[in-house]
């Protein structure tokens, strides 16, 4: 049999899928919900826990408890690296019309907010294994946030890494105010002659962080997928590494491997 919890958790289920409640909507009070099914605020907010797990609910301090909203979905397969190298070579006005968010959630240019850093660190144990270079070779760390103008919380969580030695021959490419660039790394290293071959991607996934979770507006209980991703040009090197760290209640990630015929 179900527990008291459980049951009004259902109920109140059933009304936002029933479209009684609708994204955005406010619930009643705690205190209106516990005159209405008979139980105590601790049994409530057991039931508001559950929904809030299951992303149905969202509790925003100080105000209430609210249907939550659908955030823009990100649909992200390995071929967009095959149509990333395929417009880097394009002209820049042809580049301008479209980037890799538009292409994984379908909305324009004009509906995102883009926001980059750069700085300038010392590779540690990790990137420079990565790399292939030596500890406190100095890299150019590249942080990213786009989001949608519509919603509070960025896309994803990135941070990209090149060797500053390596790019330092485009001075552009070491300024976070040429972003968000046209055509993206890939027409980045083009400029200083530099041609991909390959792309190595590991997922990942755990729970966030407490810092992730607010910057990502993430559920309780929602995972995190961490994508670790490293470029290789035409004679093996190393030349960009990102994590990047996605949201696990909106994120979808289609792998296609062609595979060569007899």
């Amino acid at each position: 049999m179900a527990k008291a919890y459980e049951r009004i958790a259902d109920d109140l289920r059933d009304r936002i899928r029933a479209g009684e409640l609708i994204p955005g909507d406010q619930l009643p009070s705690e205190t209106m919900l516990v005159e209405h099914y008979g139980k105590s605020l601790p049994t409530l907010r057991q039931a508001l826990a559950l929904l809030q797990a299951e992303g149905l609910v969202e509790k925003q301090h100080g105000r209430g408890n609210f249907v939550r909203k659908p955030r823009t979905p990100v649909r992200r397969t390995n071929l967009r690296h095959q149509w990333e190298k395929a417009r880097a070579r394009e002209p820049e006005q042809e580049r301008k019309q479209t980037g890799a968010t538009e292409h994984d959630t379908g909305l324009d240019m004009d509906d995102l907010v883009f926001h980059a850093e750069y700085d300038e660190v010392e590779a540690g144990e990790e990137l420079a294994e990565i790399f292939g270079v030596p500890v406190g070779t100095v890299m150019v760390e590249r942080t990213y946030r786009t989001r949608y103008s519509a919603e509070d919380y960025p896309f994803s969580l990135v941070e990209s890494y090149l060797v500053r030695e390596m790019v330092a021959g485009n001075p552009a490419l070491l300024d976070a105010a040429n972003e968000p660039w046209p055509g993206g790394t890939q027409n980045q290293l083009h400029t200083l002659g530099i041609e991909l071959d390959r792309m190595e991607e590991r997922v990942l996934a755990r729970p966030p962080a407490p810092d992730e979770a607010e910057e990502l507006g993430l559920p309780p209980g929602t995972a995190l997928i961490i994508l670790a991703k490293t470029s290789y040009d035409t004679t093996g090197r190393v030349v960009e590494h990102s994590f990047v760290r996605l949201p696990g209640d909106r994120t979808e990630m289609t792998f296609v491997t062609p595979l060569e015929r007899w």
